[in-house]
C-alpha cells in the first residue's frame, strides 16, 4: 500500500484564490462554496483521480470541499506531536449509520428468543474474533485448526496458536470488565493477556514501550514510513488522557458512544504504546467501550472478520486521517461501515439458523423411521442443543419402561443424532453438534 498524497495547505489555496485575476472565476468559486454538496467524503488522493466539477480545477475543488467541512467540526483531546488536535464532523451518512447501529443492536434477532442459539453463537463469535484479529497481525493458522484447539482446550503448538488463544481469553475478559472504568492498569492487563507467550522480548509484555523501543510503521515493499508514533516519554500522559476520554470525562460535549468507541480504537493504534500487540489491544478496547455503553450485541459481533477481507482499507482509513489535518471523519466513516456489515452478519446467521430449525422440525414430523417419542426428543434437542438426557428422563417423559426408553435412545445414537457418555453408573445422552444436518441426511 502506498501512502496517500498529502493535501495542499488551505493557506496556499486561499492565496491562489486571492491572486486570481479573473473576478468572475473567484465569484464562481465562492458560489460553489455555498452550493456544493460533495459526493462522499473524499480524500485529496481520491479527488486527484476523479473529474472535478465543471469550471473548477482539482485544487479549487479541494478548497471548496475543505471549506464546507469546517462547519460543525468537533475537536477531541487526542493531539499529534505538534500539539494539533484531532477532530471530526458528522456528515449526513454518519447520522443514518448510527441510527442503523442503534436500531439493529437493540435486540437479539431471533424471533423465537432461543437462549441456546445465543449461547452457541456467542462461543462461535468469540472464536471468530480471536482468529481473525490474530490473522490481521500475521498469525498463520487455519480456522479449523484454531477452532479445534479452542473447543478441545488443548495447548497451543506454536506462537501463532498462542496468539489466537490469547485473543480468545482477552475477549472473555473484556466481557467480564464491561462495567468497570478503564485505567492505565487495565490497559496493561489487556495487553498482557493479548501478548503473553507471543513476543520475542517477554519483558515487553504488559508494559509501555521504552525510549529505546521507538517504532516506525510503514510498508517495507515501498520503503516508506507511514506513521511515527509519539515518543515513549509522552505515553503515560497520553494514555491517561485516553482513559479520561474513554470514561466520558472529556470532551465537554455529548458524543455518541459508538463514535467514542471508534475514536478510542484509533487513539490507541495512533499512539502505538506497546512494542507489539497494538492492533489487537486497540480492537479489544473498542469492544470494551461498546459493551460498557450497553451495546450488548457486540459480544456476538466480529469486526476483525470484516476488516480482514479488505485490510488495505483499514490501513488507508488511518492514513487518510493523519494526512488530512487529523480529520477523524475518514476513520469513523470506514468503521461505521464495518460495524453495520458485522451486525448484518449476526442477523443473517440467526435468520439462517431459524429457517434451518423450522425446516428440520417440519421434516421431523414426517419421518416414519423415528417413533413419536424419538421425534419429540429430537425436536426438543434441536431447540436445546446443550441439553442432556438420560434413559430415565426419556422414559418418565413418555411413561414407558426402562428397556423401551433405552432402545429409543441407543437407536438415536446409532443414527448419529445423539452421542452418549457414562458418568458413574449413568449414561448421559447429548445432541450431536450438527444435529440438523445429520437429521436431513
Amino acid at each position: 500500500m502506498k501512502k496517500p498524497k498529502k493535501p495542499p495547505p488551505m493557506s496556499e489555496l486561499w492565496e491562489e484564490l486571492r491572486e486570481m485575476g479573473n473576478s468572475d472565476q473567484r465569484t464562481f468559486i465562492f458560489e460553489m462554496i455555498s452550493k456544493h454538496r460533495p459526493d462522499g467524503y473524499l480524500h485529496w488522493d481520491d479527488v486527484l483521480h476523479r473529474s472535478s466539477p465543471e469550471g473548477l480545477t482539482h485544487r479549487q475543488w479541494w478548497l471548496v470541499t475543505k471549506f464546507n467541512r469546517q462547519s460543525g467540526r468537533n475537536s477531541v483531546s487526542l493531539v499529534d506531536d505538534g500539539g494539533e488536535p484531532f477532530s471530526f464532523v458528522l456528515p449526513d451518512p454518519i447520522a443514518e449509520q448510527l441510527h442503523i447501529i442503534d436500531q439493529r443492536s437493540s435486540a437479539w434477532p431471533d424471533p423465537n428468543k432461543n437462549r441456546h442459539s445465543k449461547d452457541r453463537y456467542l462461543v462461535q463469535s468469540l472464536i471468530d474474533e480471536a482468529i481473525t484479529s490474530s490473522q490481521l497481525e500475521g498469525a498463520a493458522v487455519t480456522r479449523d485448526v484454531a477452532q479445534e484447539m479452542i473447543r478441545m482446550k488443548r495447548k497451543p503448538r506454536d506462537v501463532h496458536e498462542q496468539m489466537i488463544l490469547n485473543n480468545y481469553h482477552t475477549m472473555q475478559y473484556i466481557a467480564k470488565i464491561r462495567h468497570e472504568k478503564i485505567t492505565l492498569d487495565l490497559i496493561l492487563k489487556i495487553h498482557h493477556l493479548v501478548t503473553e507467550g507471543t513476543m520475542d522480548d517477554p519483558s515487553a509484555v504488559g508494559r509501555f514501550r521504552r525510549e529505546d523501543e521507538q517504532i516506525d510503521i510503514g510498508d517495507p515493499n515501498y520503503g516508506e514510513v507511514f506513521h511515527v508514533p509519539p515518543s515513549a516519554g509522552q505515553l503515560e500522559d497520553r494514555m491517561q488522557a485516553m482513559c479520561d476520554f474513554a470514561n466520558c470525562d472529556t470532551p465537554d460535549y455529548y458524543m455518541h458512544p459508538v463514535i467514542r468507541s471508534i475514536i478510542l480504537h484509533f487513539w490507541l493504534a495512533y499512539d502505538h504504546p506497546f512494542k507489539d500487540g497494538n492492533g489487537r489491544t486497540a480492537r479489544a478496547l473498542f469492544y470494551w467501550s461498546m459493551l460498557h455503553h450497553e451495546f450488548w450485541l457486540f459480544e456476538y459481533v466480529s469486526i476483525s472478520e470484516i476488516i480482514r477481507k479488505a485490510p488495505a482499507k483499514y490501513g488507508r482509513a488511518f492514513l487518510y486521517t493523519e494526512t488530512d489535518d487529523n480529520d477523524l471523519t475518514y476513520f469513523i466513516l470506514y468503521h461505521l461501515d464495518v460495524l453495520i456489515r458485522a451486525i448484518d452478519q449476526v442477523h443473517d446467521y440467526v435468520e439462517r439458523k431459524t429457517q434451518e430449525l423450522k425446516e428440520s422440525l417440519d421434516e421431523l414430523q414426517g419421518m416414519s423411521a423415528l417413533n413419536h417419542r424419538q421425534r419429540a426428543l429430537v425436536s426438543h434437542a434441536l431447540r436445546n442443543p446443550n441439553h442432556e438426557y438420560t434413559i430415565d428422563s426419556h422414559g418418565n417423559s413418555h411413561s414407558v419402561v426402562h428397556q423401551t426408553a433405552r432402545t429409543d435412545m441407543n437407536n438415536l445414537v446409532e443414527r448419529s443424532l445423539l452421542s452418549k457418555k457414562k458418568i458413574g453408573r449413568i449414561w448421559f445422552y447429548r445432541p450431536e453438534p450438527d444435529l440438523a444436518y445429520k437429521l436431513r441426511e
